[in-house]
């Protein structure tokens, strides 16, 4: 047993692995770097960092199978690495505090982006002037929406996350008096009317729009310029049988209403909402321009940041490089649409400071190693003169 464990020390405080490591990431950044073309930013980050194995598939199935490893494998390995080769090599002293405070500035930057990787979200916020919102909206993520509007002054809503839906999962929630069965459920697809599809298929649908429309399955996209466009087929199911299925999808942006048990309801698949204890308001939108060109120059949000008490009622300009921070939230400038509409997009990172620590340190250590060796450097010479 010692032997093994001396041996499995040998393994990750070698300098080799060390070396091998770093060519390893080496390839993957540059593969990742070609596959950006078809998989866009986040597709990227998927598939080659934020993954133990890039994964591919046996020519003609779609069986999963590892071909290379990934940004977590990689970055783990490296982790163990820099600590075992500190604790086991390394002696607390000062001729060393310069490589000691480097090393421990990488391994933070490591950490970091494993936090990163597992606790940020990211959002956008779309607003027309005038218009105030107390949720955003995520890019990818969808949610299946059942929302009571019996009462005029709120409404009651019930929402389902797509990872439950694409299990075609059976919900009984304490709000309804119905069940709900995913009968089907597609994360991107197209839709298109029956009567331009007269050898279509037969659908499930019963009720609402599903038996004018048909919804035809598509590969999943990771293109930063393209959307994956959820669709489900989803029954309501009550104690006397079944309401009906409906067809329900992220392109359907106005809920379908129905009547049951003396309530009415609204269904629909919308992407995810992300709600805040704060509004925002668009008060102004700005989209400049060079002179005599249509190529942008500046886009800038006024908006009114307000919160139910009052305690915060402030105008605040948005613009590149100067985002709002709030609650733990960031609110980028990111995009636009027309002249009067807004697209922030919104980060909730409670890691986003290590970085900026991790780079200060290993900054430092470097300066005060070589400041040390300039020292010894010097004394020797006066020393030797």
């Amino acid at each position: 047993m010692r032997e093994f464990w001396h041996s499995l020390v040998e393994f990750f405080v070698s300098l080799k692995l060390t070396v091998v490591l770093l060519a390893l990431s080496i390839i993957l950044v540059f593969w990742a770097t070609l596959a950006q073309v078809q998989l866009g930013v986040w597709g990227v980050q998927e598939h080659f960092f934020r993954t133990f194995f890039v994964l591919g598939k046996i020519p003609g199935t779609q069986i999963p199978v590892p071909l290379f490893p990934g940004g977590y494998f990689i970055g783990t390995l490296l982790l163990l690495n820099l600590l075992t080769a500190h604790i086991s090599r390394f002696k607390l002293t000062w001729r060393k505090s310069g490589i000691q405070l480097t090393h421990a500035g990488l391994i933070l930057l490591l950490v970091g982006e494993l936090l990163s990787g597992l606790w940020q979200e990211e959002y956008q916020m779309r607003l027309d002037e005038g218009q105030t919102k107390n949720y955003s909206e995520s890019y990818r993520d969808s949610e299946l929406a059942i929302i009571d509007t019996t009462n005029p002054d709120y409404d009651d809503v019930v929402a389902v996350p797509d990872r439950l839906l694409a299990r075609l999962v059976e919900v009984q929630n304490p709000k309804l008096p119905f069940r709900v069965v995913v009968r089907d459920y597609f994360p991107n697809a197209s839709l298109q009317m029956r009567n331009q599809m007269p050898d279509a298929p037969a659908t499930p649908a019963t009720v609402g729009i599903g038996p004018s429309v048909v919804a035809t399955p598509l590969p999943l996209t990771y293109k930063q310029d393209e959307r994956n466009l959820a669709a489900a087929f989803v029954e309501l199911i009550g104690p006397e049988g079944s309401l009906g299925t409906w067809l329900v999808s992220t392109q359907v942006t106005r809920p379908q209403s129905f009547d049951y048990a003396g309530r009415t309801f609204a269904l629909s698949l919308r992407f995810a909402r992300n709600y805040k204890p704060f509004s925002l308001q668009l008060l102004d939108f700005r989209h400049d321009v060079y002179a005599g060109t249509a190529i942008p120059k500046n886009f800038s949000s006024r908006i009114k940041l307000m919160t139910p008490d009052g305690r915060e009622d402030r105008e605040v300009l948005i613009y590149m490089n100067n985002p709002l921070r709030y609650a733990g939230l960031t609110f980028y400038q990111a995009s636009y649409v027309g002249d009067h509409t807004t697209i922030l997009q919104v980060v909730h990172n409670p890691s986003w400071m290590l970085p900026y620590v991790s780079c200060v340190m290993m900054m430092l250590g470097l300066l005060i190693q070589f400041g040390i060796s300039l020292f010894r450097f010097s004394a020797n010479r006066r020393a030797a003169a």
